[in-house]
Parts: C-alpha cells; structure tokens; sequence
C-alpha cells in the first residue's frame, strides 16, 4: 500500500521530530496531544529547527513554508482515525500505549497501519491488544530526528510483510536508514547503549571516577561523541531507568540490574536536561558534574 497521511500521537521531543521529517519529506502529517499548548510549542519548535535547515543550506524557505503547511494539529486522539499509518510517540509507559490504542481501533480505517516509537516495550504485546496485529510494528527513530540517520523497524511475531515493506518505504522516503530488529527487549540500538550508560553510573557509584573523568575517558579514550553520563541526561535517566528495567525484566539476567545510583536520581526528580539537573546542573551557563 502506498502511504500518504501519518497520524502522530505526542507533540513531545520525539513526536514533533517525527513530524518535521515525515512532512519535510512530503506526507500529510496530523498531530495530536492532549494538551493545546504542547501542540503550539511543537510546531514553533519545528518551525524554528526548519529555519535552522534553510540557514545552513540544508533546505530551501520554500520547502521549508511547504512542511509547516502539510502539518495539521488536534487535540482529539480519534481523527486519526482514517489515516493511513498512525505512529505512537507517547511516554515510555505500556499502560498510557494501551489506553492509546484501545481509543483509537473503533475508529480506525481497515488498512491503517498501527505502530509505536517504543524504545524498548514488546511490539508484540502491544499488537495482541489491537484488532491488526499483522499489521502493528515497532518504528523506532532516533533522537534527535531530523538529525539521527536510523531508524529501527521492529516486527512482532504476527507483523506481516506488506505492513513491513510499507513501513520500509517510508523510511527510504525520508532518506533514512532502516535496521530490521527482531523483538526482544530494547531491540538492537538500546540492548546494547544502555548496559553501557548503566555500566558507566555503576562505575560513578563504586568511586572509580567522577562524573567528568569518566565521560572525558570516552570522549578521548573511545572517541565517542558525548560521554555516557552526558548522553543519559540527554536523553532522560527516567528512559534510562525504564529501559534497564525492561531488559532486567525481560531477560531475568543480573547483568541488566539497574544500578541503585540511577535509582536514585529518578527518585530525587534529577532527570537530566529536561528538568535541569541529572549527573550535571544545567542552571547555569554551563553544565556542572554533580558528583
């Protein structure tokens, strides 16, 4: 089947991300979230990372004004309804997923196609709840989207291939990359990032280093990007901390227990960025190691 309108539910950090490329790339893009005001500020987000394309070349203001016009916004979860693949782009938690979906199969057009941005929830007990398990699977983008050039499609145990192959296209569509992942616990991308952020809060919590000799070892030592603690307040020791428990969970192996440290900083309310403070303070000018 060929795909033209993306239904997507949350305006949050991943849900506008997937807006701005799926809309960049030509699709009627309908928006929701239950909250007016996070709508107006997922647009004015994708209006401004758009403006940031145009000035370095990246798009045209042409292309640019196209984008914003081909992306539409309710508050009302239904009106997704007839759209012909609908992506879940909701908090990391299984039973806001389910509400999600138990509200939208009444309305659903016969060959819409359902998916979930999960990072880590099994796709296919999230599809033994709808009325189109075949036609359910994981779409997992990167953060931040219009930047990170992956994209994992999950399938479930029921997922079929006209559902896996339309799913593909959209991703070759944006000029992405696609990378299949069978459906275990975390998939591919976070099984293994995330016993490395967790392996780097335990050596934080036993004394081996501190928080910035630790991420500067990586940094210069491996050559990575950004440190592993900074790369958890990136994005959210909350997420960290769901994932780690998923793959515990899931895998019933000591080696994925969560390390009492990132316990902790959940519970103080230390997220990361996005509540200001996690293993740096960002208050102020410039990001301060808390330990």
């Amino acid at each position: 089947m060929e795909i033209k309108q993306i239904g997507i539910v949350g305006a949050g950090q991943m849900g506008n991300g997937i807006a701005h490329v799926m809309a960049l790339a030509g699709y009627d893009v309908l928006l929701n979230d239950i909250s007016q005001d996070a709508l107006n500020a997922a647009m004015a987000l994708i209006d401004k990372n758009l403006e940031r394309q145009v000035a370095r070349g990246k798009i045209t203001a042409e292309a640019q004004a196209k984008a914003i016009a081909r992306i539409k916004t309710t508050q009302v979860l239904t009106e997704l309804g007839p759209m012909d693949l609908i992506i879940e782009a909701a908090t990391e938690r299984e039973s806001i997923k389910e509400q999600i979906f138990d509200a939208l199969i009444p309305h659903l057009a016969a060959h819409t196609i359902l998916t979930s941005n999960t990072s880590s929830i099994s796709i296919t007990r999230l599809a033994s709840r709808t009325d189109r398990p075949e036609k359910f699977m994981g779409f997992h983008f990167m953060n931040p989207v219009p930047v990170m050039q992956l994209v994992e499609l999950i399938r479930g145990i029921a997922t079929d291939e006209p559902t896996y192959a339309a799913c593909k296209q959209v991703v070759d569509n944006l000029g992405k990359t696609a990378a299949s992942a069978e459906d275990f616990p975390a998939f591919i991308v976070n099984r293994i990032l995330m016993p490395m952020i967790n392996e780097a809060v335990y050596t934080l919590y036993e004394g081996v280093g501190n928080v910035q000799s630790i991420d500067s070892s990586m940094k210069l030592g491996a050559n990575h990007p950004m440190g592993p603690l900074e790369l958890a307040d990136f994005i959210g020791l909350d997420t960290c901390l769901a994932i780690m428990n998923v793959l515990h969970d899931g895998l019933a192996d000591t080696k994925y227990r969560p390390c009492p440290l990132l316990t902790k900083y959940v519970e103080a309310g230390w997220l990361g960025r996005k509540t200001q403070r996690g293993f740096y303070d960002y208050r102020g000018d410039v990001p301060v190691p808390t330990r």
